[in-house]
């Protein structure tokens, strides 16, 4: 059984791995630089600011993006790029590896003793080559699985997770937890520390998930001395994490470099801590050694006699031996930090970083599993013999390209399927820190099976006194109709009122002699194109300009694990279809609908949205509070 349900994974992966490598084609294939450039794909132009001896004495480059550095990238720690010359970027080109990027620097590694003589002219680029190494890691992970459920009769973890065989719990020792933490979170961190094998925290917008994992994390390494892995989907989810822990007082290491820049996310890197090891000045030596035979090389050039070419191939091989031993006594540094360290984290691939390969640990921690693919959470798990995962599978799930893969499983995660196999693993956090309870009730009531609670400090809080938290505000009748936008559905009027209602909102507030400050304000659509449309309205208004700080536009993606006081959602759709597309992921409205802590306006379409029961029920919801209007009574705004 659990051979076929591996088999099964890699055949799905293969055909997303295949839909996605035509996109990247479709995508890359004769496009100009400044194409990849907006797309994010490309930094051009680049200077190069360094060189330097890199792993394996190898050449690591630092360069820099000369230009567009407010564009956004997709390069990351660990990405496979190229370095090209707009002289030929067909034949001009090296490949490497990212070993660190910030802002807009980068280093990479090249498996090359020297920069090839073209990149002394013209101008350079780097463009991001296709993701061929987290398909990979996925990959041999789920052979490495295939293997193990064949050969290996003890591997409990597996079982449980694939044929259904019932995890285990030790006597429910009490731990003092801090009373900070509320009688659900409690619960979760012992269900935690007893669990054999698994345990599941199912953690509802604003119920404190990070807090609770951050205790029970220090509870196991405290009390039985673990070695633990964290690991999360995203960078900025593992930064998160690994800054908690540092100020929690553990010592913790981030594989690969952090998305965002802290001075505890800085000093947790593993860069940062090999950097003020002892050993380092015997490695600065050694490099500098082996870079002085470098650039005696460089002095015979290919062109010379066969002497000249045996000297310049001496001196080669001398560094490359001097490399070597700088290797090798990285290698003794890293091993003397990750034997001391309680916890390391990194992305779910990044779990598989040479650094880390070979390390085993006691407990691994999935947090954010429900945006995590399967496939990738193999590749952590085979390496503990107990997993907790950390999630909620009623908000964004995973990204995938192929239809026919989510269709067929892929979009399936492990966090779902492990909360419907095991329910007896799985603890619900129920009280919430975030939202009004009414802003909370309907999410509450379709997702939760009522189970949440608002914390009392913040269940009847909303922006003026007397007013309702939340708000539907119906276009019906009023002739906003949607248009295909390219391959984005947009609502100019739709925008045009909502920009309009919440300038009246933000002049009540500018009034206010009671308001301690501009509160903060996301406006939402699921259509990028609408987004667009919505952020220049915003831009052109001069009562909103000088609060432009407070005011993020954006998708409901990007919001994921935000909040903000005030939140607008332009639902966009209208037509006579009923056609709502997009809005039919009532997962993605879900994590929209509970970004806000004061106050929600949601403003659609009800002839056309009312087809659909999630919204025909959020639409009867507001009503039975009293708080669905209809769009004609703003018009005198």
């Amino acid at each position: 059984m659990p051979k076929e349900y591996f088999k099964k994974l890699q055949d799905l992966l293969n055909i997303e791995r295949e839909e996605d490598l035509q996109s990247y084609l479709k995508l890359t294939e004769n496009t100009s630089a400044a194409d990849r450039r907006a797309l994010g794909l490309t930094w051009y132009p680049i200077a190069i600011r360094n060189t330097e001896i890199g792993r394996g004495d190898y050449l690591t480059v630092e360069l820099e993006r000369t230009t567009h550095q407010d564009f956004s990238h997709q390069f990351r720690f660990g990405s496979a790029v190229v370095l090209f010359s707009n002289h030929d970027a067909k034949e001009d080109r090296v490949e490497g590896i990212i070993t660190h990027q910030s802002a807009s620097r980068m280093k990479i590694n090249f498996r090359v003793d020297e920069l090839p003589d073209w990149t002394k002219d013209g101008k350079l680029g780097v463009d991001l080559l296709f993701d061929n190494n987290s398909y990979d890691e996925m990959q041999n992970a789920l052979k490495q699985a295939t293997h193990l459920a064949e050969n290996d009769s003890e591997n409990k973890l597996i079982k449980i997770l694939t044929k259904g065989e019932k995890p285990s719990f030790q006597g429910e020792e009490k731990f003092i937890i801090p009373n900070t933490l509320n009688d659900s979170q409690q619960l979760a961190v012992n269900k935690i520390i007893a669990a054999d094998h698994l345990a599941v925290v199912h953690g509802p917008p604003g119920t404190g998930k990070t807090t609770t994992l951050v205790h029970a994390i220090k509870s196991l390494a405290k009390h039985s001395n673990q070695k633990i892995l964290v690991v999360a989907p995203s960078n900025t989810a593992v930064d998160l994490l690994t800054e908690k822990l540092a100020l929690a007082g553990l010592n913790v290491i981030r594989v690969g470099n952090p998305a965002r820049v802290s001075e505890k996310l800085l000093a947790a890197t593993l860069d940062h801590q090999m950097a003020d090891h002892p050993e380092m000045k015997t490695i600065k030596a050694l490099k500098k050694q082996a870079n002085e035979y470098k650039n005696m090389a460089h002095k015979y050039k290919r062109s010379f006699g066969r002497a000249e070419r045996e000297q310049r191939k001496a001196l080669f091989d001398e560094a490359h031996k001097i490399g070597k031993e700088v290797e090798k006594t990285e290698q003794y540094i890293m091993d003397n930090l990750f034997t001391k360290a309680q916890i390391i984290t990194a992305t779910l691939v990044g779990a598989n970083h040479y650094t880390v390969r070979n390390l085993k640990y006691n407990t691994i921690v999935i947090d954010e599993a429900g945006q995590a693919l399967e496939p990738a959470c193999w590749i952590p798990i085979l390496k503990a013999q107990k997993v907790v995962l950390a999630g909620d599978h009623f908000q964004l799930s995973p990204t995938i390209k192929s239809n026919e893969a989510a269709k067929n499983g892929l979009s399936n995660t492990l966090l779902e399927k492990i909360v419907k196999l095991h329910p007896e693993s799985v603890v619900l956090l129920e009280e919430q820190y975030r939202m009004n309870t009414n802003i909370m009730g309907y999410s509450s009531s379709v997702f939760y099976n009522n189970a949440l609670r608002a914390h009392h400090s913040v269940a009847d809080r909303v922006l003026f006194p007397g007013e309702k938290a939340i708000q539907f505000i119906d276009t019906a009748g009023c002739s906003y109709d949607e248009k295909l936008d390219g391959t984005s559905t947009t609502n100019s009027d739709e925008a045009a009122f909502l920009v309009k209602h919440l300038t009246h909102l933000a002049e009540r507030l500018i009034s206010d002699p009671l308001q301690t400050g501009f509160p903060s304000i996301a406006i939402i659509s699921p259509y990028k194109q609408q987004v667009q449309i919505l952020n220049a309205l915003v831009q052109e208004s001069e009562i909103l300009n000088p609060y432009l700080n407070q005011i993020s536009v954006n998708t409901i993606d990007s919001f994921q694990g935000q909040e903000r006081d005030v939140v607008y959602i332009s639902l966009t759709r209208s037509n006579a279809e009923g056609s709502i597309g997009f809005l039919s992921d009532t997962r993605r409205m879900n994590v929209a609908m509970t970004r806000a802590r004061k106050k929600l306006v949601v403003i659609g379409d009800s002839s056309t949205l009312s087809k659909s029961k999630f919204y025909a029920g959020f639409i009867e919801y507001t009503e039975n509070l009293n708080a669905y209007h209809s769009a004609w009574e703003f018009m005198d705004l």
